[in-house]
């Protein structure tokens, strides 16, 4: 599809859900807005919902920071009102409060704790905004036939199966932070932005009329400020590989694996990284950039959505965090672990992030939680 910022053949592409009850996710931003308003404008019968998830007692954001969690999300509902008020359609605030500092955060210290690096967004999605809240919208007699989002991502089918696919602009594709989703979850989806480039839907929310055409980016989950989410942290030591004592770390929640800034440790030669955390000792250990490269990796809950894959080793393009170029590799499934072989080494492998797998066309074949890097090959021969 060509750039053409003309609303009539954005409202054209969505007609086919005239006269469907869809439901919008809101979040008070740009891409929802749009979302909402060309399917508004298309003939659906729209209705916008927002996830009320923000707790203080759980975690105070200060004032000033625009993020997923925090006090600016009343400022954010009470925009997303009036957008709908405008369209003359309804909105509701879910509250997941509750359920929210349970699966998000709580999970979200204690991998911290463990000297893992967990992604919320990830599990925020599939648990909370494509779960929880939808069956807490249901239970509140709010009944739609289509959930729809902001995402740029698209939904199309891969040997007859519903597949994500990226979305064609390749800096906003927010594929990796939904590959848990299934197809038959996928089959009740709309994402009306995946064909289009941010720089594209800002323009259709101008001509639109939004007041959120020109609403800076919002920070994902707290912000980076994570420290706030944690009653305290304990000092330790920094070490080298053998375990001699390199300097203090302000706690193993300030840090993941491949960091360099912050790390407060000056070297004389090579700098240093951050190569492990031991939780159990209260360390971080350092070393220097070439022992942060890996083979490849063993991952837990994998989940491939297209069931032969599951049955035989497969090639795919492999994505081990969100701003991560993906990479070749040979991907084995079996059960619910996932062992993946880069044909180059990859560097600075998280425990706790996601391992995203990809096909050339990029269709979203599955993916699996990070649980440690493989040796390089050379280490094991």
């Amino acid at each position: 599809m060509t750039e053409d910022t003309h609303l009539e053949s954005a409202l054209d592409a969505l007609r086919i859900y005239k006269g469907k009850t869809i439901a919008v996710g809101l979040s008070g931003g740009v891409d929802s807005s749009v979302a909402l308003t060309l399917l508004s404008k298309a003939g659906a019968n729209v209705i916008g919902i927002s996830m009320k998830i923000y707790n203080p007692d759980a975690g105070t954001v200060p004032p000033g920071i625009d993020a997923c969690y925090g006090p600016g999300e009343a400022e954010d509902f009470a925009l997303c009102e009036r957008i709908c008020t405008a369209l003359g359609v309804p909105y509701h605030v879910i509250d997941c409060t509750e359920q929210y500092e349970t699966t998000i955060l709580n999970y979200f210290k204690a991998e911290y704790m463990q000297g893992r690096t967990p992604n919320p967004c990830v599990r925020c999605n599939v648990e909370m905004k494509f779960g929880f809240m939808l069956q807490e919208a249901q239970r509140q007699n709010i009944t739609f036939d289509y959930f729809a989002t902001g995402h740029y991502v698209r939904i199309e089918p891969r040997n007859g199966i519903l597949h994500l696919r990226k979305g064609i602009d390749a800096n906003k594709d927010q594929s990796y932070f939904l590959y848990r989703l299934a197809p038959e979850t996928l089959a009740g989806l709309v994402f009306p932005l995946g064909m289009y480039t941010k720089q594209h839907v800002k323009a259709l929310a101008r001509e639109l009329g939004l007041p959120t055409a020109d609403k800076p980016e919002s920070q994902d989950f707290v912000g980076g400020n994570y420290g706030i989410l944690f009653d305290e942290t304990k000092p330790g030591d920094m070490v080298d590989e053998q375990g001699n004592v390199l300097g203090k770390h302000k706690g193993i929640i300030h840090y993941t694996i491949g960091q360099r800034r912050g790390v407060g440790v000056s070297s004389t030669g090579e700098p240093y990284y951050v190569l492990a955390i031991k939780p159990e000792k209260n360390q971080v250990v350092l070393s220097n950039n070439s022992r942060l490269f890996s083979g490849g990796l063993a991952g837990s809950h994998a989940v491939v959505h297209d069931p032969k894959l599951a049955h035989t080793p497969f090639r795919a393009w492999v994505k081990i965090r969100q701003a991560h170029k993906p990479a070749p590799a040979t991907v084995t499934i079996s059960a619910d672990t996932a062992t993946v072989i880069f044909d180059e080494p990859q560097r600075a492998i998280a425990p706790g992030q996601s391992a995203v797998f990809y096909d050339e066309a990029g269709f979203l074949l599955g993916g699996c939680i990070i649980e440690q890097g493989l040796p390089l090959a050379e280490e094991n021969s």
